[in-house]
């Protein structure tokens, strides 16, 4: 978020009064820095574009676990394993892209996750046994790995009119729309279309086919230089910052975590209904409702703070846990959209957060940063939610994960309350 709310009257004026000025600022700031050129609009929307459908790929393996499960006969743990994976290698795939995105600029980053999340969807669509399933998600984490932080710093450097508080919110959206979408997309084909393990990758590699189109309209070089590994470093005087922020993230995404890899299975068991449109809806429920929450923040004008969020996210884990205990399709729902709610609120605010401490020397890198941080928010607590399960059951795996993050959402939300407002 870029400072206060203001009216529109006061934007009209400013705007009249200043777009000369600012036009031709921008055109020299650009020349002098190396940065694309702001006003073309093509960039900006495929940076957008690719980065929701490999969003939307990624998570389109959701509804599909139960019936991989029946297919190959595995537990749920394989089940939370298979899942983290894709956090696995996320992670240091991301601690590469942030130094190389700086160097090499965004289509070379973006043309190649493309093309890795393609071999993805083959190896999704001609599975036979775990591995396939395993491979597959590895080199899906390795794909958004590297080009998240890539795409969203995209979108903040070709917004045509230089709002990074709206390209923060663009890369949110994105994000958690085709999260959203892609559970309940694959939930429809593989409930209502033939083909159901198959037809979903098709039509992924469709759309994956012009996102690679796109590519090429993306920016070649961010700035000029030659690529050195190194980790992604925070600059100090924004680590305390900074890292609330991200703890604000993790928070939220585990919460995503938990509903994309175990409600389908969760809600398989507590009504007895084995529907993949029910399962793809009850996981990409809560992210749709995360990107819906975030567009009617911004139509309104409204800054996000995490505290509201957080709540929500609180309120959201208590129904999923009277959910299973009840045995009622209603909470489950509920649960999706209140803590879907409260996921979108948390993770623009912390989103902007970053963009807006980001140095601009060093966006990549920090956002690569952030983003790694925040996957590892997803991949470990599910992981525990898996070996739980295994040791005694779902229901009781998913009521512990409530019982656990729950209080820590109060916690932070507390924190965040007394000193997000000194971050700004």
């Amino acid at each position: 978020m870029a400072g206060r709310p203001q009216s529109a009257a006061v934007l009209r004026v400013r705007l009249v009064n200043t777009t000369g000025h600012r036009r031709a600022g921008r055109s020299r700031t650009a020349a002098r820095h190396g940065h694309p050129g702001r006003g073309g609009r093509l960039p900006f929307a495929a940076a957008a574009y690719i980065l929701f459908v490999l969003t939307v790929g990624t998570n389109m393996p959701t509804p599909l676990y139960p019936r991989y499960q029946a297919e190959f006969g595995f537990s749920p743990l394989v089940v939370t394993l298979v899942f983290a994976v894709y956090a696995g290698t996320l992670v240091p795939t991301a601690m590469l892209a942030g130094a190389l995105t700086d160097g090499i600029g965004y289509r070379r980053v973006a043309g190649p996750a493309i093309g890795l999340a393609a071999v993805a969807a083959v190896l999704f669509c001609l599975a036979d046994g775990v591995a396939w399933l395993f491979t597959a998600r590895a080199l899906q984490g390795v794909s958004v790995g590297a080009a998240s932080g890539a795409l969203t710093v995209a979108l903040v450097e070709t917004e045509p009119s230089g709002d990074h508080a709206r390209a923060s919110l663009l890369a949110s959206a994105m994000i958690t729309g085709g999260g959203g979408i892609g559970p309940v997309l694959a939930g429809f084909l593989g409930q209502h279309a033939p083909l159901p393990l198959r037809l979903t990758y098709l039509v992924e590699l469709a759309l994956l086919a012009v996102a690679a189109a796109a590519a090429t309209r993306l920016p070649k070089r961010t700035r000029p230089g030659l690529w050195r590994f190194h980790r992604p470093r925070i600059p100090a005087p924004l680590r305390r910052r900074f890292a609330l922020a991200s703890t604000v993230s993790v928070l939220g995404w585990a919460v995503v975590a938990l509903f994309l890899a175990m409600v389908p299975s969760y809600a398989t068991a507590i009504l007895h209904r084995h529907d993949l449109l029910l399962a793809g809806t009850a996981g990409g429920m809560f992210l749709l409702f995360a990107a819906g929450t975030q567009y009617a923040l911004a139509r309104a004008g409204t800054a996000a703070r995490p505290t509201s969020g957080l709540l929500l996210l609180t309120a959201g884990l208590v129904m999923l846990a009277a959910a299973g205990g009840t045995r009622s399709l209603w909470l489950l729902l509920a649960a999706a959209a209140c803590g879907g709610a409260g996921q979108g609120i948390t993770f623009r605010a912390s989103l902007a957060r970053v963009n807006e401490l980001a140095p601009q020397e060093s966006r990549a890198e920090v956002l690569s940063a952030f983003y790694m941080i925040t996957y590892l928010g997803v991949g470990l607590p599910v992981i525990g939610v898996g070996f739980l399960a295994a040791a005694t059951d779902l229901l009781t795996a998913v009521v512990t994960f409530s019982a656990v993050t729950a209080p820590a959402c109060l916690l932070v939300a507390a924190k965040a309350r007394t000193t997000w407002a000194d971050t700004v």
